[in-house]
């Protein structure tokens, strides 16, 4: 192991072990995160200042990082609860960063310790990779801590790698996600395009500032998101910010892009609470009355499928995340399908098993569709299904979903060409593949439109000697059973 690999595995060690400190006070991961983020933002901008770089940094002087070394007991707590109120007021990320700041670390004593693990380190000369390791890390453990409800906006990082090695992306071009999360999709999209494709001056320059948009309402997550791309070298302590805090689903907002990514948040309903005459807190379903709509409905998910599209230029490629019920329910739903095959062409999906997200019960898939210009006849030609759920199991702790899980898909998909595909399924001679074509006929013929589709056998129902492991199969009943509760209180909510 190199001398920088061994420095970034202690650095990671150090937070690490800080942050268990702090959970015993009380402070969660996720208030965790946030203090490092204020904090490692000050202290790299407090770097830029110096030699070689001798940047000018928008920091009031007052509130610079030297002015936190300089503090202790309350009288450092009393000064770092009036720079986060302060520092929120000021123009571009660094206010961004700062918006509706609080300091969760109630002991100064152990804020004292915090500013001087921060400070020990050089954090611009550390490798972009390594802090970006470290930041990444403590964002995988708050979704893993499953009370705070992080997990929803995490999508498992394999995943991602996979969705980007299919879509290829090419610099000078355009990459967005309407719901971002932490920025998850952005980074592996860079991290690809820096990996594979040759860059010059301006492509560099492009890939920076001018590639990724994209939309995160929880002002939290979207402080994360901000800090995250930072430190992976998108954009920079000055720049324009690239992640709106308004709602996606509102307007179009009439720019069109050339890749779009994402996962939008799995609730169903799109809703707005609001307290009654009583004084009671009531919700209100959302829907969104938009010309560029093909339905209107509360359904989040169908209104999502709806916006990317738009969103999508002629000449542009989605890969999106989407809950089984996109697939086949009735209604709104069959007439988002049938659009959605006639002006795009979707041309692959991807049924993924369940146990990969930290959100229960979690049935999804993933849609890989084309934007196209208008037309009398559908774009949709064929449709490729590549089952990776049926007789397949993952958890989160034991059997984690890995990139090289997928590595037999992203073969199949065929990325450097996807019209030159091979079916591994066939009736007689292999019904086990898990590689099969659908003609637009034979979906169009189908009950509702359906794009849930299976002909795999499920061998636990056939063969006892397949059944998964005990622990796997109780994980699997507390996950039916938790969506099913939570598809009651979606009934209870809508009776009410």
């Amino acid at each position: 192991m190199s001398k920088e690999n061994t420095n970034a595995s202690s650095i990671v060690s150090k937070v690490w072990a800080f942050c268990q400190t702090l959970r015993d006070d009380g402070v969660g991961y996720g208030d965790y995160l946030e203090q490092l983020t204020y904090l490692l933002f000050l202290k790299m901008a407090d770097e830029y200042t110096k030699p070689p770089h001798n940047r000018k940094m928008p920091i009031p002087s007052e509130f610079a990082w030297d002015s936190l070394l300089s503090k202790s007991g309350s009288e450092l707590e009393l000064h770092y609860n009036n720079m986060l109120r302060e520092l929120a007021k000021e123009k571009g990320i660094l206010g961004q960063i700062f918006v509706k700041s609080q300091n969760k670390i109630q002991d100064p004593a152990k804020l004292y310790k915090l500013i001087a693990l921060i400070n020990a380190e050089n954090w611009i000369l550390m490798g972009v990779k390594d802090k970006g390791d470290i930041y990444e890390g403590i964002l995988e453990k708050n979704a893993e801590d499953t009370k705070s409800g992080a997990g929803q906006y995490f999508t498992p990082r394999p995943l991602i790698k996979a969705m980007v090695e299919c879509l290829r992306p090419e610099p000078m071009k355009t990459i967005a996600d309407p719901a971002c999360g932490t920025g998850g999709f952005f980074l592996a999209a860079y991290d690809w395009i820096v990996a594979n494709r040759s860059l010059d001056k301006e492509a560099a320059k492009f890939l920076k500032y001018e590639t990724f948009f994209g939309n995160e309402i929880v002002a939290s997550t979207r402080r994360l998101a901000l800090m995250n791309l930072f430190l992976h070298n998108i954009g920079d302590i000055d720049s324009d910010n690239f992640i709106s805090p308004n709602d996606s689903l509102i307007t179009d907002s009439g720019t069109r892009y050339d890749y779009i990514l994402a996962n939008p948040p799995f609730g169903k309903k799109s809703s707005m609470t609001f307290t009654n005459a009583e004084g009671e807190q009531e919700k209100e379903d959302l829907t969104y009355n938009r010309q560029d709509f093909w339905v209107t409905t509360s359904n989040k998910q169908l209104n999502f499928v709806q916006h990317i599209r738009t969103m999508l230029k002629t000449t542009g490629q989605a890969a999106v995340v989407l809950p089984d019920n996109v697939l086949f329910e009735g209604g709104v739903g069959e007439t988002v399908r049938k659009k959605l095959l006639e002006t795009t062409d979707l041309h692959t999906i991807l049924r993924l098993p369940t146990g990969i997200f930290y959100a229960n019960g979690v049935k999804a898939n993933v849609l890989f569709f084309d934007g196209k210009p208008s037309s009398k006849d559908p774009w949709t030609k064929e449709v490729w299904v590549y089952d990776y759920r049926t007789n397949i199991h993952h958890t989160l702790k034991k059997n984690p979903l890995k990139l090289e899980d997928l590595r037999d898909f992203i073969q199949l998909y065929n990325p450097e060409n996807r019209h030159k595909r091979t079916e591994t399924y066939h009736a007689e001679t292999n019904p086990e593949g898990r590689w099969r074509k659908f003609g637009y006929e034979e979906i169009i013929a189908r009950d509702k439109t359906s794009l849930d589709i299976t002909w795999l056998k499920d061998k636990s129902l056939a063969d006892l000697d397949n059944l998964p492991d005990p622990d796997e199969l109780a994980e699997d009943i507390i996950e039916n059973i938790e969506s099913g509760l939570e598809a009651f209180r979606a009934i209870l909510s809508g009776l009410k």
